[in-house]
């Protein structure tokens, strides 16, 4: 009778597949690599490995996220790095294909990432890999870790939810601060006037030797050959110094205005709306005879037949009365050359308004207003950004995709602003939307078109209609500078590969993380508001003039009730009406045609 087998051994437990420290499928060194005859061992090979690597990065000076052939992108500086980096083979390089590259989501030019994630299968050895990538990269640019994922994994297909932050500054929901020109004009002699922003018009102008929006330093050679070209036409034109325009000869109050050479025509403009019917403006030694101001008409007109002589006219209506009341805050102060300046008395509740930042440090500087983030504003903003909440067709909030496009489907799933943050002597708004997946510039036309709301420019019904198939709306996008990703979250997956697999997550690397955000992303934001007022500068395009689509709403009534009117008129009158579109005029010229 044969002896019994012995009893089967208990399985051993399966080992999950960690990222760091030893990799137990590491394949070590064959013992018949040293030869008999004392030859050098082979070095060890590795096997490709498919990773999920967790990173962020600041989006200056980049074109977004996504590789496109001849622009500087996030992800060739990484699909380079991690070829230099031993990661993929000289037979792979610039194949992303070949290594399964996947990327969790697509940040737009200037767009910065707090935990991005990108999949593929790589050549990495746990202890120094994340070194060997970081010494390839940008400083701006860092990897935190990877993950074992399984092979199937896809970074783009296996994220559920996807976390961006906002940092709108609060001034932005003032809307008496940084308003348009057309606003600074309608409140003249209204006893509520607006203050023209002058730090703004400062701020657009470009100045020779400072570096610019894309981080291009300027050439010193060329910035020489340029100041010996201006210093020459400077010569020119004090030589024709005696054949200025004689104020006395024209009978009426005129000023000399020193202006900088870079000076430009809006702030020329918005001179004379101080209360001068003519200006001689003195330019680089020269001085430039302006016209009189036309009397203002207040006939109606019609604004397409005359957008002609309306759209780049340099001339301002002023009233008379606001002329004699701001006659006497303008002085004549004689210099040390005997020269006539013209300097502006500020009040100081214009003060308060108009700040120059220039010289000034970041704790000294002041306050920009009065406005704050109060519970009724924060109540009503956050009334305004749920709207956003569900399903909704986004075909007018983003660029390339039509109403009929399946793609114009988005899930939000929340969007908040509760907090207020400080960076840098400036008061930003976090806001924060979380989603399913986002389309090109959706995040930020829906962040400009509820700024838009708050500042009153268009009215809160505008989402009545803004999700309609049938309905067009040209929104406001909102500057890149303050959007960052702030999270990509695989929820499903990990729930579902928790015994076998490592979590994709931040939450190991989330002091990494606030680190890197600290040192790049909130500096970045900051700085850019401060030199070069990126949204304060954005706030002054607010207007129907360059958004018609604002007034939609007026619109829309107003053919309603037109539609209404021929209806009831009488059926023996052979009449026939033309009803204009809403993005149309809505004149009595333009509006009805008779046959």
């Amino acid at each position: 009778m044969a002896a019994a087998s012995p009893p089967a051994s208990p399985p051993h437990p399966k080992r999950r597949k960690m990222s760091s420290s030893s990799d137990p499928d590491q394949e070590p060194t064959s013992p018949s690599a040293a030869g008999a005859d004392g030859a050098q061992p082979r070095a060890p090979r590795y096997k490709r490995r498919k990773v999920a690597i967790l990173l962020g990065y600041c989006g200056a000076g980049y074109q977004g996220m996504q590789k496109n052939p001849g622009a500087r992108t996030i992800e060739g500086d990484l699909e380079e790095a991690l070829y230099r980096a031993g990661a993929v083979p000289e037979a792979d390089r610039a194949a992303p294909r070949r290594y399964d590259w996947a990327r969790a989501a697509r940040t737009d030019k200037g767009v910065s990432a707090a935990a991005q994630v990108v999949s593929g299968r790589f050549y990495v050895d746990p202890p120094v890999f994340t070194d060997r990538l970081n010494a390839q990269l940008a400083p701006q640019i860092r990897a935190f870790g990877y993950v074992r994922v399984t092979n199937s994994f896809n970074a783009k297909k296996f994220c559920d939810r996807r976390r961006y932050v906002y940092l709108l500054p609060v001034f932005a929901l003032d809307p008496s601060a940084h308003p348009d020109r057309e606003a600074v004009m309608a409140s003249v002699g209204s006893g509520s006037e607006l203050t023209k922003c002058l730090e703004c018009s400062e701020r657009g102008r470009k100045v020779p030797g400072v570096m610019g929006r894309e981080g291009k330093v300027p050439d010193p050679a060329l910035q020489e050959e340029k100041s010996v070209e201006a210093s020459r036409e400077e010569a020119a034109v004090g030589s024709n110094e005696d054949a200025n325009c004689d104020p006395a000869s024209t009978g009426d109050r005129s000023v000399d205005l020193p202006i900088p050479d870079n000076e430009t025509n809006t702030q020329i403009t918005e001179m004379r709306s101080n209360g001068a019917e003519k200006c001689d403006v003195q330019l680089s030694g020269g001085t430039l005879c302006s016209e009189a101001v036309p009397a203002s008409n207040s006939e109606t007109v019609c604004p397409i037949l005359n957008s002609d002589s309306n759209t780049n006219s340099d001339s301002v209506d002023v009233d008379p009365s606001f002329v004699a009341e701001k006659k006497g805050s303008i002085e004549t102060v004689v210099t040390e050359d005997g020269k006539k300046q013209a300097m502006d008395v500020v009040t100081e509740d214009e003060k308060k308004q108009d700040v120059d930042y220039e010289g000034s440090s970041l704790e000294e500087m002041p306050l920009r207003s009065a406005f704050s983030y109060t519970h009724e504003v924060k109540e009503r903003f956050n009334r305004i950004l749920k709207k956003y909440v569900g399903t909704h067709n986004f075909h007018n909030f983003t660029t390339r995709t039509k109403a009929e496009d399946p793609a114009a489907k988005r899930f939000i799933i929340s969007f908040a602003a509760d907090r207020v943050v400080n960076l840098d002597g400036i008061d930003f708004i976090r806001c924060e939307v979380v989603g399913q997946s986002f389309m090109l510039h959706q995040i930020r036309k829906m962040i400009g078109l509820a700024v838009a709301v708050m500042r009153n420019c268009a009215p809160e019904s505008i989402y009545d209609v803004a999700f309609r198939k049938d309905v067009n709306l040209n929104v406001p996008t909102a500057p890149e500078v303050g959007l960052y990703l702030d999270e990509c979250m695989f929820t499903s997956y990990n729930k579902k590969w928790k015994d076998s697999h490592e979590a994709v997550s931040m939450e190991p690397y989330s002091e990494e993380a606030e680190e890197f955000k600290l040192k790049y992303i909130f500096p970045h934001i900051a700085a850019m508001e401060h030199k070069e007022g990126a949204v304060a500068l954005w706030l002054h395009s607010l207007n129907s003039r360059n958004y018609p689509d604002f007034r939609y709403m007026d619109n829309a009534g107003t053919e309603a009730s037109i539609a209404a009117a021929v209806e009831s008129v009488d059926e023996g009158t052979a009449v026939s009406w033309q009803v204009m579109t809403p993005e149309k005029c809505f004149c009595n010229v333009c509006l009805l045609k008779l046959s």
